[in-house]
């Protein structure tokens, strides 16, 4: 069954080279389709004879399991890509998946995070003058004035700070670049945080990450990382929202900048979405806020029609 893992391994190849696929998402397909791989060679299958029946049979052992219906749509995602390639490259004729229905997911949006407690975090991170406080302050602060995604937030470089840091640049996915704007106040913690740097160099080496470590292997601090100091600051701060992500800074900040006056093309170039339909699932917050525009502004809510 050598055959089956070289498949895998040539389609895992062209995500990253020709779709300029992100390492965490290159590693979620290897995971889901070595596990098929597996079932293949369990049940002395080669993946390129794998019929309809006999996948819908595997599938269903994870639905069986309470598995979550996006773990289960994400395997289904990279099967239906997987094959798609192997058919392209003649290896199959035709798809054992195309008949086979994603489960109907909700658009669930984590819980919001007030604008008092999103202030009441950043003061109190501010309260920690160490270099492991003012860097942490840093990338809070970052996150929630830009909404940048978890993993664009550890990868930034120095070379992200753009024209005397009014914009930061990102590399999001697909190697794909946007600007975002940040504000005099995000500037000046950046400022501040820069001054501190080098204590997280290794041996007081010069490197490009914005936020290097000295114990990564990749040389800036990691996505766990992070997300533990945030944790444990959100608990010590004591907020009302427990368990702070930051997935749930980058949702404040999508849904705070719609609540006040920005626009969904706007907001969709700046979290870096590629369908304007990923950033509707905001519509809710701006639907409330064209109400209360219509009753506040129109003049038919300011008198009484007979």
């Amino acid at each position: 069954m050598m055959a089956d893992n070289n498949y895998i391994l040539n389609f895992l190849e062209m995500l990253e080279i020709e779709r300029g696929l992100s390492k965490n998402t290159i590693i979620s397909y290897k995971n889901d389709l070595n596990q098929l791989n597996q079932f293949c060679i369990d049940k002395n299958i080669n993946i390129t004879k794998l019929n309809e029946g006999t996948l819908e049979k595997y599938l269903s052992k994870f639905v069986n399991k309470g598995f979550e219906k996006t773990s289960l749509a994400r395997k289904i995602s990279s099967y239906s890509q997987f094959f798609d390639f192997l058919i392209n490259e003649k290896l199959m004729n035709n798809s054992p998946i195309k008949n086979i229905k994603q489960p109907k997911l909700e658009n669930k949006l984590p819980a919001l995070i007030s604008i008092d407690d999103i202030q009441k975090l950043i003061n109190f991170s501010r309260k920690d003058k160490s270099p492991l406080g003012i860097r942490l302050n840093c990338m809070i602060e970052i996150m929630y004035a830009t909404g940048i995604r978890v993993t664009e937030l550890v990868t930034m470089t120095l070379a992200s700070l753009y024209q005397d840091k009014n914009f930061i640049i990102i590399s999001g996915k697909g190697n794909k670049e946007r600007l975002i704007p940040i504000s005099k106040d995000s500037q000046n913690t950046i400022n501040e945080y820069l001054k501190i740097r080098k204590f997280f160099f290794k041996k007081d080496i010069e490197v490009k990450w914005l936020f290097p470590s000295k114990k990564s292997k990749a040389g800036h601090i990691t996505r766990q990382r992070y997300f533990q100091l945030l944790l444990d600051l959100s608990n010590e701060a004591n907020l009302k929202i427990k368990k702070i992500s930051p997935h749930k800074l980058r949702h404040a900040f999508a849904s705070h900048l719609l609540a006040n006056g920005a626009d969904l093309r706007s907001l969709q170039q700046m979290l870096g979405h590629e369908d304007i339909s990923t950033t509707q699932i905001y519509t809710h917050i701006l639907d409330e806020r064209l109400k209360q525009i219509v009753k506040d502004k129109h003049p038919l809510s300011k008198v009484s029609i007979e």
